[in-house]
């Protein structure tokens, strides 16, 4: 906590003023009156204070390390359920991925719940308006809630029929709903927590999330060893556990940004406008999310259609592929929240400069997470299986994964500074463009069986297409919206 009040702290170095409503293209300022003088910025964020250099990496690394190590703690956790789960029996392992899937699903739809409120809350504290990005940060959390409930309910009631859409049998089907129905109550602090978090990052502050994050899935292990094996609650007590580790994560956090609020004197009441305001600029972001969703699904469908030996590799690549897209991730997430602080001040240049920077990290990390995708390659192949043909596949595809890391690195980068422009549209746009041009691309792989590398060559070709619709975004101006609100 005593960080939280550190970035808390940093930003009352400023001079409360009126809120700043209006909008302000670059460059215009006919939106500032006597009435309503410019907000006294905080003093990193002026345009000749603005971090350059060392300075602004330093900037970039103390959001975004952070973030990595709290990204990373998820993976980690589920690797831990599976551990836990697979010691049951194997009916009940499959149904550990059955429901995970389910519940991935759900949760993953609704990231735009941190990534939209990060953007909202950084462009109140670049305009100076500590309180305003509070109070937009309490309408998020309570979209959340509410958002929440009704998945929760929808799980309880659906849970049969989501299981079943998957053809397990009766035995595994039996364990996934009984797994799913018990999650269901933890989506509403699952939701919280990704609210929350976007709060904080909107603040500057992902150590926070960060330490709340590991905390959490360390409890997490500890409460399914004694419910699953303690206690003897088999499946159930894996979904218990995780429920509870959830719900206390959520409650922590929720905490955090509401103890803020009463500092500041936000509201904490919910606030119908605020929160549809809330929802409708998420559903860009949902649009962008379900078509990132829906280009991995095919890619899986292709690779399975290809025969078993071809999805096993696949599986494997996708794994490392994963890990190293947590490291982008957590650049975009820094991205997110500077960008948006950047924005909120008015500093376009400023917001030019440090999207450049940013740009330059991510290219440096995909070069860096290529050349350890490729030069460990025969490491990872050992590691994951003992299969020769696999082996030869995977070693394959990793060679072309490893190729496009660099380009991966640049749209993880702009993605992120997008968001945190709040440039929704244009990514739901984007993003449809890009899956409409890849969905051809993908299945010419299955009819002219031209082969799992072949399917990760397209694969590369859609982050490449993600890649030149991001590249046209960022050289033009449409995204440089100033001021507190977009």
């Amino acid at each position: 906590m005593a960080r939280h009040n550190e970035a808390h702290a940093h930003y009352h170095q400023v001079v409360r003023a009126p809120r700043r409503q209006a909008v302000a293209r670059p460059g215009d300022t006919s939106h500032v009156s006597d009435q309503h003088p410019e907000p006294v910025e905080p003093s990193a964020a002026r345009p000749t204070d603005l971090p350059t250099g060392r300075a602004q990496d330093r900037e970039i690394l103390r959001l975004a390390v952070p973030a990595f190590f709290a990204l990373v703690s998820e993976p980690l956790m589920l690797l831990a359920d599976s551990a836990i789960v697979g010691h049951l029996g194997t009916p009940q392992l499959a149904a550990l991925g059955v429901a995970g899937t389910i519940l991935q699903t759900l949760v993953g739809v609704c990231v735009f719940l941190a990534y939209g409120t990060t953007s909202a809350v950084a462009r109140r504290i670049g305009a100076g308006d500590h309180r305003g990005a509070l109070s937009q940060g309490i309408d998020g959390l309570w979209l959340a809630l509410l958002l929440g409930a009704v998945l929760a309910v929808a799980g309880l009631l659906l849970a049969p029929a989501a299981v079943g859409a998957f053809d397990p049998s009766p035995d595994v089907a039996n364990h996934a709903v009984t797994y799913l129905r018990i999650s269901c109550f933890g989506i509403p602090s699952m939701l919280l927590l990704l609210a929350a978090t976007g709060v904080l990052r909107g603040l500057q502050d992902t150590k926070t999330p960060m330490v709340v994050a590991i905390s959490a899935n360390l409890a997490n292990i500890a409460l399914n060893l004694v419910l699953v094996y303690g206690l003897d609650l088999d499946i159930a007590g894996s979904a218990l556990g995780t429920a509870l580790a959830q719900t206390a994560a959520g409650v922590a956090l929720v905490w955090v940004v509401v103890r803020g609020a009463r500092r500041d004197g936000a509201k904490l009441r919910p606030d119908r406008p605020g929160i549809l305001s809330s929802a409708h600029a998420g559903i860009p972001l949902v649009i962008r999310t379900l078509t990132l969703r829906v280009a991995i699904v095919l890619t899986t469908y292709v690779a399975t259609s290809l025969g078993t030996t071809s999805v096993a590799a696949h599986q494997v690549a996708f794994t490392l592929w994963s890990f190293l897209a947590l490291a982008l991730d957590a650049i975009a997430i820094a991205a997110q929240a500077l960008t948006g602080r950047a924005l909120g001040a008015g500093h376009v240049a400023g917001t030019r400069a440090i999207t450049r920077r940013m740009m330059w990290w991510g290219l440096v990390s995909g070069f860096v997470g290529g050349l350890a995708l490729w030069g460990l390659r025969d490491v990872y192949v050992r590691w994951f299986t003992s299969d020769q043909e696999v082996r030869h596949t995977l070693a394959a595809i990793l060679l072309v994964a490893a190729i496009w890391q660099p380009v991966n690195g640049v749209v993880f980068v702009l993605d992120g500074v997008l968001i945190g422009a709040g440039d929704g549209r244009y990514l739901a746009v984007a993003g449809v463009i890009a899956l409409v041009l890849f969905v051809p691309m993908a299945l010419s792989v299955l009819w002219f069986d031209g082969g799992v590398v072949a399917l990760w060559w397209a694969f590369g070709g859609y982050m490449l297409l993600r890649l030149l619709t991001l590249m046209i975004r960022e050289r033009g101006d449409g995204w440089l919206v100033t001021g507190a609100t977009r």
